[in-house]
């Protein structure tokens, strides 16, 4: 049974999900009752950001000083990392962020945690990805995290599609510094041998989007995985289930992540209070 959520009011610490479009999110259905059951005093809700206005929607967030965290999603992933005051490692790697935590001097600290969510959701479900061969769809945002994050879970091979060929070089440049000779990249998805075929592209949010790769193709006794959220059955899904295949809904990538978000953003820590807490304003004007 979910807890209810508490009401909002001028104690209420907030969150944003930033993308462009926001009727796919899902976030705030799952972070909303974990405050509750918490018993936080916060509250996440979606922001539709267009990219023209990205820098202008972050840096006002900053001078917002009720605003604790930000979480970014398509198409912002890769653009929000030039935003951020400092991030991990994870994110160096892959060019990258879903997440800007506020920090007490008002700064953001920016992390990746599509990767790391993908394959703890990998495991939770039985695909263990350690010594798979694995073929991925993108190279945006979420694709160069997970990309990152299944080389780091050990995967044997992982061919990275995209037809962005600066993009897809600056990836592969990435990667091999850490796992050399782990990564091929193509323009077109390289399905040969696949155990685990990865859909990291937004193609499939509309029905009427052209399938990310062609399900005849698919190896036999692949599993097949969207990191889509809503609809839960792509178009890619069903082709593939039609075909034998087991597949992996996007849903899962966000449920991988719900821990690793409590931790970063220290919701643990933090009881409901009528305090607000106290927070810098570095570079707001």
């Amino acid at each position: 049974m979910l807890s209810a959520p508490a009401p909002v009011s001028g104690t209420t610490r907030l969150y944003a999900v930033l993308g462009d479009p926001v009727v796919q999110v899902r976030s705030p259905l799952l972070v909303n009752p974990i405050f509750a059951r918490l018993g936080l005093d916060a509250v996440l809700v979606p922001v539709h950001t267009r990219p023209e206005h990205l820098a202008r929607v972050v840096d006002g967030l900053r001078c917002g000083g009720n605003v604790d965290g930000i979480f970014v999603t398509v198409p912002h992933k890769a653009a929000v990392v030039a935003l951020a005051d400092r991030h991990s490692t994870m994110v160096g790697i892959a060019g990258s962020a879903n997440a800007l935590r506020r920090d007490d001097d008002g700064s953001w600290y920016a992390e990746n945690f599509d990767g790391l969510g993908f394959v703890a959701g990998l495991v939770a479900a039985g695909h263990e990805p350690a010594g798979r061969r694995v073929a991925l769809v993108g190279a945006g945002g979420a694709g160069s995290a997970i990309a990152a994050a299944l080389l780091s879970a050990g995967v044997d091979r992982l061919a990275v599609c995209d037809p962005d060929a600066g993009r897809l070089t600056g990836l592969r440049s990435r990667l091999d510094r850490h796992w050399p000779g782990r990564t091929t990249t193509s323009a077109g998805p390289d399905l040969d041998g696949a155990d685990l075929v990865v859909n990291a592209t937004p193609l499939g949010l509309d029905p009427g989007d052209p399938l990310p790769v062609r399900p005849e193709l698919l190896p036999p006794g692949s599993v097949v995985a969207d990191i889509i959220m809503h609809p839960r059955q792509t178009r890619l899904l069903r082709a593939a289930a039609a075909l034998g295949h087991r597949v992996h809904h996007g849903i899962h990538m966000l449920d991988g992540q719900l821990d690793l978000y409590r931790e970063f953003f220290r919701w643990q820590d933090r009881a409901t209070t009528t305090r607000p807490r106290d927070v810098g304003y570095r570079s707001c004007s």
